[in-house]
């Protein structure tokens, strides 16, 4: 009966280097698993610069959108506080209603219909 080494994962994860070097050089089929984990790391470094590479667009989009947030909102602050009527049109805390927009309105400030 063909019995498998089962000790390399436990070693790997649980065990010093030491104790698994000294395993891989008595046991063939967990040294052919070490070669196998040893290429996907190689992999994984060849790799790893493109993902990197793609995740540090990332924040230079989001300070780009930031930056024009910026600009934009103290453009529009800017024009809105230069503007003296629209400033006597807007207060802090009243909305504009349909009379001052120079709508005909009725005496519960509806809407005016002609029928």
């Amino acid at each position: 009966m063909d019995d498998k080494c089962s000790k390399y994962e436990g070693l790997f994860v649980f065990s010093d280097e030491d104790t698994l070097k000294q395993h891989l050089e008595e046991c063939e089929e967990c040294r052919l698993e070490q070669q196998k984990m040893d290429k996907v790391s190689e992999l994984i470094g060849e790799v790893k610069f493109h993902y990197y590479a793609k995740k540090r667009k990332l924040p230079k989009l989001r300070a780009v959108c930031a930056c024009t947030l910026l600009l934009f909102s103290s453009l529009t602050f800017g024009f809105v506080a230069s503007n003296a009527d629209l400033m006597d049109t807007l207060r802090y805390g009243e909305s504009l209603s349909a009379e001052d927009l120079g709508f005909p309105v009725d005496s519960y400030g509806l809407l005016m219909v002609d029928e």
